[in-house]
């Protein structure tokens, strides 16, 4: 996938790992920091090199009734369960991502080589830069400030964080693009180019993906509410106890998940237009019927599943993304 694009890790990519573990000098020894170190190292080479988050793979044991990290890897596996062990810890991540996707970008220098293909495009692009930069309107801006340069450009535009890639620090010493001396923007643009070159080039070679602090929702969660009846009906009494005689049942529905929905799986409202239309899509053909000789909690009941069965069908296909940071 090209900069700047997201990346969604659902686990998909983790279905036809080849999980066959060397044998080592000692067949009779196999340790537990051997079998996850190597179930980990191959779900990263199947994840384009990103490592996991230990969050996901506290959760991943947890699934398979490892709770203590540390003392698992000091303890000695019989071989024979080491391929059954492999195999569970690593479909253990895959379900972990499958109910919470990780978000990251996949800088792989495609996008940074359409600005230095197109003239036009590397032009507008030096000159905005140089612009956001010359915050004094002196026409000049120090040699130094590239670095200011490729922090705004960020990683929608295909730079990853300076912080996480120190490579940047050798090009920039590499290219002269250091010093306090000053540059017009005819003199920016000349370094600027070389060194975006040198990045795009190096990323080319070697991608680095990014974790996005976003969150995706994908109807996963929602689909395990719906398999939860106890907490189903938890929610029904909830809604319930805010029940106006003024609205309808589908309303009194509605006004609960656009404040409580974040809860269940849902995507906060927030005012984001793509939301406020899912809700509207999905209550547009739902029916607010009374049902003869069934109770007031069960026709909410069944109302709330038929909603929020309309939402997990529309986000599975159609998943909505949030930035965590907002």
């Amino acid at each position: 996938m090209s900069d700047g694009g997201l990346t969604v890790l659902d686990g998909t990519h983790l279905r036809a790992i080849n999980l066959t573990l060397p044998s080592p000098a000692d067949s009779s020894s196999v340790t537990g920091a051997q079998v996850l170190d190597f179930a980990e190292s191959k779900v990263s080479e199947s994840l384009f090199g990103f490592s996991l988050p230990d969050t996901v793979k506290s959760a991943a044991l947890n699934r398979i009734g490892v709770t203590d990290d540390v003392e698992f890897r000091c303890e000695e596996v019989d071989p024979e369960n080491v391929p059954s062990l492999l195999g569970n810890y690593v479909d253990a991540i895959a379900n972990e991502l499958q109910d919470d996707p990780i978000v990251v970008a996949i800088l792989d220098g495609k996008t940074l080589q359409i600005f230095l293909e197109d003239e036009d495009d590397f032009a507008m692009l030096a000159e905005n830069l140089f612009t956001d930069l010359d915050t004094e309107d002196r026409g000049k801006i120090k040699r130094n400030q590239i670095q200011d340069a490729l922090f705004n450009m960020g990683v929608e535009m295909g730079i990853p964080p300076l912080s996480e890639f120190p490579l940047v620090s050798d090009i920039l010493k590499r290219h002269g693009a250091e010093g306090e001396d000053e540059l017009g923007q005819a003199q920016f643009a000349h370094l600027l180019q070389p060194v975006l070159q040198e990045l795009a080039d190096i990323l080319a070679e070697k991608p680095v993906v990014v974790l996005q602090k976003m969150k995706i929702n994908n109807g996963s969660k929602l689909r395990k509410i719906l398999a939860d009846e106890k907490q189903l009906s938890e929610t029904v009494e909830k809604i319930m106890q805010e029940k106006k005689d003024s609205l309808s049942k589908k309303d009194v529905i509605r006004h609960y998940l656009e404040k409580n929905g974040a809860s269940l799986g849902l995507p906060p409202l927030k005012n984001d237009e793509v939301v406020i239309l899912l809700y509207d899509v999905v209550l547009l053909d739902i029916e607010d019927e009374n049902t003869d000789g069934t109770s007031e909690k069960d026709e909410f009941l069944v109302l709330l599943k038929e909603i929020l069965e309309k939402f997990a069908a529309q986000l599975e296909v159609n998943p909505t993304f949030h930035d965590l940071d907002n």
